[in-house]
């Protein structure tokens, strides 16, 4: 596909993802009646389903990143080529930010509200590199002999990771930013990003660094992240 195509199937699939991590985060918390529990399973249950159907819907056109984290590990393999990697980040972020304005909208929300649901702390910030190194370390294993079944694995890891992280996993460098614009179920507030972003860009690369020696042949698999897309037919 043509880098056009490819940065806007990156904006829309992340728009997306943001639309059903904040608008099922809020539907959670009013019908939930104060069991944050049934809140947090519903919210999982939501984010795990709509990531596999996106990278079906999105992978063969750009790849469905949806995460600067995962551009950049391709981009540092071999996967994109770096000149790529700007506009691919540029359209998870503005999309992040696309997806949450539109949660609101539904759910009659204020477009855009600073978060003020504190997730800091030493604990939270290594929940977030442990939830990251898992997901780069699920996508690059299986990238190298199941390309097919790596939408179906990142949806499984990110549904379990909501639970055994105890930041919920976020893993997601544009996720976080979009996150904290919005004082909802699913926020995080705005001083708790950069250590946040820090921590996942961190462990994915620690990821991709035991891969890459794991397996010597994993540039040859890069191509792969997530989804290997398609070239354009010219006809």
């Amino acid at each position: 596909m043509s880098y056009s195509r490819r940065v806007v199937s990156e904006g829309v699939g992340t728009a997306l993802l943001l639309a059903a991590i904040v608008g099922s985060g809020i539907m959670a918390e009013r019908l939930a009646a104060g069991n944050t529990a049934i809140a947090l399973l519903a919210n999982t249950l939501a984010t795990g389903a709509a990531l596999v159907a996106l990278i079906l819907t999105f992978g063969p056109i750009s790849g469905a990143h949806f995460n600067p984290a995962v551009t950049l590990a391709d981009a540092s393999q071999g996967g994109l080529p770096w000149a790529e990697v700007p506009g691919y980040m540029t359209a998870q972020v503005v999309g992040a930010f696309a997806g949450v304005g539109s949660a609101h909208l539904m759910f009659g929300e204020p477009l855009f509200s600073a978060s003020r649901h504190s997730r800091g702390g030493a604990a939270g910030v290594f929940s977030e590199f442990v939830a990251t190194f898992g997901l780069l370390a699920v996508i690059w294993g299986c990238a190298r002999l199941r390309a097919s079944a790596v939408p179906f694995a990142v949806g499984a890891y990110i549904t379990a990771a909501f639970w055994f992280t105890a930041s919920t996993s976020f893993a997601n460098p544009a996720v976080t930013l979009g996150r904290a614009a919005t004082n909802t179920f699913a926020g995080i507030r705005p001083a708790d990003v950069p250590v946040f972003i820090g921590a996942q860009l961190g462990g994915a690369a620690a990821a991709t660094a035991l891969f890459r020696w794991l397996i010597p042949s994993l540039p040859r698999n890069a191509s792969a992240v997530l989804i290997p897309h398609q070239e354009e037919d010219p006809r």
